[in-house]
């Protein structure tokens, strides 16, 4: 069903002062959804910040040229993010996703909107504006835009594509719709050129990012005859290669397209010692119920989650819950 973006429209025509903030790790959606929403509020005269729990990764830093994006720490105190009038989450509905931003929004007494298009949820106690429909937070934001009668333009309609082309896999998943298509295109005539955006994205890869990758996909394994398939990164391996956690992204993804395969998750040890789950899956399996049930959550086909460490540990806990879903070896057909 289509947001009616009218009470949205209202909140912000009697408000001035704004924060806007995503997820712990953002990725291109995160990233171009605060993007391309910060330069149609300052269309509008508003005032805007973006403050983010985690530091914008390198490889997506081109959708930010000013580093206008700010992250809480000793630089950007606690009672700092929480002077604004209005505070403004994209691309999550969840506690755990907040990290540090989570204390935020607990103490603040600024009024809460949520822009979303996950199926998990939790009561931030936000104005919600989603669309489960959607294939990422940035057709929501360029919808938005395109509402008021302002529609993006330049590095705004850049970040918004970004945000879409990498939630889709590059419109090659199944999220991607008619709609999807039809709003990338309306972004194109804004002026994206889609060839130059591919290469910053995915053309501009580090030695350190590919020594990571060949590390890494050397672990794959498959189990449950060739219909899971996972791999682990260790906090070791960063430092041997000279690379960093965001150098992991997509290689799930790479995972997913062994022949057979109907599921797939990396696990990634954080500097805290816990465990980062990444889970992807083919129509007809949700990952999202897998990782809910360590508490996280996302899409059927994406979702994310936390585990207590070690790895041994982490790793036998998800292998258990697919268990449940995938039969034994010897009881699957030959």
């Amino acid at each position: 069903m289509p947001i009616d973006w009218q009470p949205l429209q209202e909140i912000i025509s009697s408000h001035q002062r704004f924060v806007i903030t995503s997820h712990v790790r953002p990725d291109a959606d995160a990233i171009g959804s605060e993007m391309g929403l910060k330069a149609l509020l300052e269309q509008l005269g508003k005032e805007v910040r973006i403050i983010n729990p985690s530091a914008t990764p390198d490889h997506l830093q081109f959708l930010d040229p000013d580093k206008s994006i700010q992250k809480i720490g000793p630089a950007v105190s606690l009672e700092s993010a929480c002077d604004t009038d209005v505070h403004i989450v994209v691309d999550t509905s969840a506690w755990i996703q907040l990290g540090d931003v989570g204390k935020v929004l607990e103490k603040t007494n600024a009024k809460k909107v949520v822009i979303d298009h996950h199926l998990s949820s939790d009561d931030l106690g936000a104005t919600e504006f989603k669309d489960t429909t959607a294939a990422a937070t940035g057709t929501l934001i360029t919808e938005f835009a395109e509402f008021l009668d302002l529609p993006p333009a330049g590095d705004q309609a850049t970040a918004l594509f970004a945000a879409m082309a990498t939630d889709t896999g590059w419109f090659r998943f199944p999220n991607s719709t008619e709609r999807t298509y039809s709003t990338a295109a309306r972004l194109i005539s804004y002026g994206v050129q889609p060839n130059a955006l591919y290469r910053e994205l995915y053309e501009r890869s580090s030695l350190a990012r590919l020594k990571l990758h060949a590390v890494i996909l050397d672990r794959v394994t498959v189990e449950f005859a060739g219909r899971l398939a996972y791999t682990f990164a260790m906090r070791k391996d960063f430092s041997d290669t000279r690379s960093q956690p965001a150098d992991t992204e997509d290689i799930v993804n790479t995972c997913l397209t062994i022949e057979g395969v109907e599921a797939a998750f990396i696990l990634v040890q954080q500097m805290d010692g816990r465990i980062k789950a990444s889970l992807r899956s083919r129509e007809g399996f949700s990952v999202a119920a897998v990782a809910e049930q360590f508490g996280g959550g996302g899409h059927r086909l994406a979702s994310g989650a936390m585990l207590p460490g070690p790895m041994e540990q982490a790793l036998e806990s998800l292998l258990e819950v697919f268990k449940t879903t995938f039969p034994p070896s010897e009881d699957l057909p030959q």
